[in-house]
């Protein structure tokens, strides 16, 4: 036990002195040390009943024989900083987070750890803690929230409030209809109830196998959640005893499964940027063409919202995650999760109890997964859609490009009514570097299908989507503007072609016009130069990397 540093031998008595005025007894000190790290916080709606969560954990861990620690980790709702500078600080704060859980584990030589998480960049900062310490480790996620109500439809956050906001621009719905679904979308505890990131990334965690069976699509209020909570604790003190690290169970067959089943679930576009950080602190490599790879060979079969119908609580009730593995036990690798059994196991047991909710392969919403990674001479390292989020007519889009330097800029002009059909909206110098911290660019896309112009207007964007992002929206355009990409140099009238089936993504310039425009280019003076993001603009890698940290 790692543990055995800071409590065993003569010359440790002034540290076993400070553990002991924690209040631990004498006979705890041969035991393992549990670090569980909570993102508990009453400001976003996900984490709010983890202090239930975590009095579940701690009864496990005591119960398995271990001492649990708890320390706190901060979090970030990415839908209460959405459209203003508070959105800067959600992709960079998953930095903060690996290195806060790798800091107090290691300081503390701490022998394993429950990871307590829900929300949007939480959860992957903790995988890549995990990762990176490869101390025995098992993932809580907290659980989604129940769908709303109001006169007698299921509501959600996306559809019912930032879509609702374009809505009622356009005259088509009343205030007092707005303001009544800003009460009712969002019912209590719970991560947003659709494959938004939160969602997706607690399912990618699941079938990486990195957290026990179930854990993702139980919703936040109900008992299962406590009991998994529990189980959680005990099953931790399993690995310790057996040395089981996340190196053991993240590998590069455990990260293909985990794409796989995100493919299949039409997940948040954010995974492009969490898994191949995940495997990055693992050490493995993870081109972006994996995703393409993968996504083309594994077919749509759950349709979940903000592209489809479903929400999480109906993944729930027809068998979570496992019975998406038993539909896709024929493309899936046969490897070890925390829980001690093997994917195969957990499929086998697996009943997919609704047949439309989740659909067997050959009866698919679409013959493709849910991710598409375009190239073309406008993003030569690529950039992602969500191409079952997209209208058929939309695959293949010729458009006229309406330039902004920023998002607000682009959602003034968006909600004024001065973008038309057949425009192109590029949204630029919102990159890792350029935001910096890659801001989420939900308020204008749902502003676009808010306003009905999904089926005819596309957004292409250096920066990325929110998992409620739902049209041809294409983001993580890579290089990206701050750094010299051809974005940087497209102006208003050019033409720009999208051709998902074909993975392309032009602009239609000779290349000699768009070599000549990129030599007159000069980069802008950085947007924050001081605190924090100043220091991660200088250190975070492009998007098709991951924007990992160099």
């Amino acid at each position: 036990m790692k543990s055995k540093t800071i409590k065993k031998g003569i010359e440790r008595a002034p540290n076993r002195a400070l553990l002991y005025a924690t209040g631990l007894s004498p006979s705890q000190m041969d035991k393992p040390f549990i670090g569980v790290a909570s993102s508990f916080t009453d400001l976003i709606p996900g984490h709010t009943s983890m202090r239930d969560l975590e009095r579940f954990i701690e009864k496990g861990v005591h119960e398995g024989g271990g001492v649990p620690f708890f320390f706190g980790i901060p979090g970030i709702c990415d839908g209460i900083a959405m459209g203003h500078k508070g959105m800067h600080y959600s992709l960079a704060s998953r930095e903060l987070i690996a290195d806060m859980v790798e800091t107090v584990a290691e300081a503390h030589r701490l022998d394993g750890l429950v990871l307590l998480t829900n929300c949007d960049k939480i959860t992957p900062g903790m995988l890549m803690a995990a990762a990176r310490l490869d101390i025995p480790s098992i993932i809580v996620t907290a659980g989604p929230m129940l769908s709303g109500r109001w006169q007698g439809r299921r509501l959600n956050l996306t559809s019912d409030t930032f879509e609702a906001v374009g809505k009622y621009k356009q005259g088509e719905i009343s205030l007092n209809e707005l303001k009544a679904l800003e009460l009712c979308a969002c019912p209590g505890s719970g991560s947003c109830q659709g494959m938004y990131t939160a969602n997706t990334m607690a399912c990618v965690t699941e079938a990486m196998g990195m957290s026990l069976p179930g854990c993702a699509a139980t919703p936040a209020v109900v008992a299962d959640k406590k009991r998994i909570a529990f189980e959680s604790g005990i099953r931790i003190t399993r690995l310790v005893e057996k040395n089981i690290t996340p190196g053991k169970i993240i590998s590069r067959k455990s990260i293909d499964n985990a794409i796989r089943v995100d493919m299949a679930l039409g997940g948040s576009t954010n995974t492009v940027l969490h898994i191949p950080a995940i495997a990055h602190e693992a050490g493995i490599q993870l081109p972006l063409e994996r995703f393409d790879e993968l996504s083309a060979d594994t077919p749509h079969i759950v349709n979940m919202i903000p592209g489809g119908e479903y929400y999480m609580e109906d993944l729930y009730f027809a068998g979570g995650i496992p019975a998406v593995l038993s539909r896709l036990k024929d493309k899936l690798h046969n490897t070890q999760t925390v829980s001690g059994k093997k994917i195969y196991s957990i499929a086998d047991k697996a009943v997919a109890s609704d047949a439309d909710v989740i659909r067997v392969q050959s009866k698919y919403y679409h013959k493709q997964g849910g991710i598409a990674v375009l190239k073309g001479n406008l993003a030569p390292k690529g950039c992602v859609v969500k191409q079952t989020a997209v209208s058929p007519e939309m695959i293949r889009f010729e458009g006229t490009a309406r330039v902004f330097n920023s998002e607000e800029a682009g959602m003034k002009a968006i909600v004024s009514g001065k973008i038309k059909a057949g425009d192109v909206v590029v949204i630029r110098y919102e990159g890792p570097k350029g935001g910096p911290g890659m801001r989420e660019m939900l308020s204008p896309t749902s502003a676009i299908a808010g306003m009905g112009l999904s089926a005819s207007v596309g957004l292409i964007t250096d920066g990325r989507f929110s998992g409620g992002t739902r049209g041809p929206c294409i983001g993580h355009v890579s290089p990206e503007a701050m750094e010299g990409g051809p974005i940087a140099v497209v102006k208003d009238g050019d033409i720009i072609r999208i051709n998902i089936t074909n993975r392309s993504i032009d602009l239609l310039l000779d290349d000699d016009e768009i070599e000549k425009r990129l030599q007159d280019w000069r980069p802008p003076a950085p947007k924050i130069n001081k605190g924090w993001l100043a220091r991660y603009a200088k250190l975070v890698t492009s998007a098709s990397t991951g924007a990992v940290m160099s």
